[in-house]
């Protein structure tokens, strides 16, 4: 291996000025090592572990007093190049890459917060980020309070002497609710709290919570990042004080690693992310704008819209709308209502019927029986997840198709 092999998983760019280069050439080219092969595409290192010249190197690299590689569930190669290359897209010093989204978050949480201390979120979450908030931190000892992402003046009356952080995810799921991140971060920076935003949505490629003044971001890489709904992921991006300090102690010790398999594929798809974001999300408004003029549907919640609550916010601090959106249809009833919903979405024939998302084909879930299934009636409702409430993936199919797909399920509606 050539010394660049050699270098920090959470090292910038292994060649050329970071600061200089665009978005779409670091999704390229940032953070790639090669062997003493020269290779061209990223190698993939399926080892469980590094040999060393002599027992004494062993014991110096055991004793981090270099930047070698030990065991994979604390560093590898391929891991680190993704590590890499998604803190220069998301403008970070430092990044962390766990085995899943909701490890990334977990993380995060039992790095910053110990028994006592306290929490506020954004209400309108992943329904797994909610029962984790909710349900299981509070066994060990740490609390949280839900507030309306929105309300600036929430965020602030949340606050307690024992509260550490905060926790937005924006644009919401599956509401698509947009806060601003910037006013959220002055609250938390002048209480002196951690602010961890949730960037699954948009990826970097649509917007940087760093630069606007988050703290940490997390990412479920299995999305946007991945893009093909191949492999899992999670990501922790911020400041080197945080990552490797705090956070990067709790998972080589604990394990949630990112295997080397799903890194190395998790590379090819940053390759890509910033065409098929562009894409997807030209087709999501497209739809968006179709929907909203159905009359079997009540309301469609998508930041691109001009119709949306918070469209002037996320324009302003996002590049495009996403790929994500959501819409009502009609019910007298909530029966009636998830019954329309199921029917719309069993009439589809393109659309794949998943709660996956951020995959290049369109996925469509009923969010109040999959993905929010677990949360209470009461929690669901103050999140304004209705049993009429559809969510919709948007991928790379002819938006034209995916309107005729819905279009069957929406004229069968009663």
């Amino acid at each position: 291996m050539n010394d660049e092999s050699t270098r920090r998983p959470t090292d910038l760019p292994a060649s050329g000025d970071a600061g200089s280069l665009n978005f779409e050439t670091l999704a390229v080219r940032a953070g790639s090592l090669r062997t003493e092969f020269n290779e061209h595409a990223e190698a993939l290192f399926l080892t469980s572990s590094f040999c060393f010249k002599s027992a004494a190197e062993a014991a110096h690299r055991f004793a981090n007093a270099d930047d070698g590689f030990t065991y994979s569930r604390v560093t590898n190669p391929s891991v680190a190049m993704f590590q890499s290359r998604l803190a220069a897209l998301e403008g970070g010093e430092a990044c962390l890459a766990t085995s899943s989204g909701m490890s990334a978050i977990l993380s995060v949480m039992m790095s910053a917060l110990q028994a006592g201390d306290h929490l506020v979120s954004s209400r309108s979450i992943f329904g797994s980020t909610m029962q984790l908030l909710a349900n299981i931190l509070v066994r060990f000892g740490i609390t949280a309070t839900f507030v309306d992402a929105t309300d600036l003046s929430a965020w602030r009356d949340a606050i307690r002497p024992e509260t550490k952080l905060f926790f937005l995810e924006t644009p919401s799921n599956p509401l698509t609710e947009v806060a601003d991140i910037t006013a959220v971060a002055e609250i938390a920076h002048a209480a002196g709290l951690l602010f961890v935003v949730d960037n699954c949505f948009c990826s970097p490629a649509l917007q940087r919570p760093l630069a606007l003044g988050a703290d940490v971001v997390v990412h479920s890489a299995t999305k946007y990042i991945d893009g093909q709904g191949r492999v899992l992921g999670g990501a922790v991006v911020g400041s080197r004080a945080f990552v490797i300090d705090k956070v990067f102690p709790f998972v080589r010790s604990a394990g949630p690693t990112l295997s080397a398999f799903n890194a190395w594929v998790l590379l090819r798809g940053l390759e890509t992310l910033s065409l098929r974001m562009e894409r997807q999300s030209a087709n999501a408004l497209e739809i968006a704008t179709w929907l909203e003029a159905h009359p079997g549907v009540s309301r469609v919640f998508y930041p691109g819209l001009a119709s949306h609550p918070q469209h002037a916010i996320a324009m302003r601090q996002q590049s495009a709308g996403g790929a994500v959106l959501a819409f009502e249809v009609a019910g007298a009833t909530p029966e009636l209502q998830r019954e329309n919903a199921w029917r719309v979405i069993d009439a589809t024939q393109v659309c794949s019927i998943t709660a996956n998302l951020g995959d290049t084909r369109t996925t469509i879930t009923h969010p109040a029986s999959t993905t929010h299934g677990r949360v209470t009636p009461e929690a669901r409702a103050a999140a304004g997840i209705s049993e009429g409430l559809i969510r919709l993936a948007v991928g790379l199919e002819n938006a034209g198709d995916v309107r005729a797909d819905l279009d069957r399920g929406l004229s069968a509606a009663v």
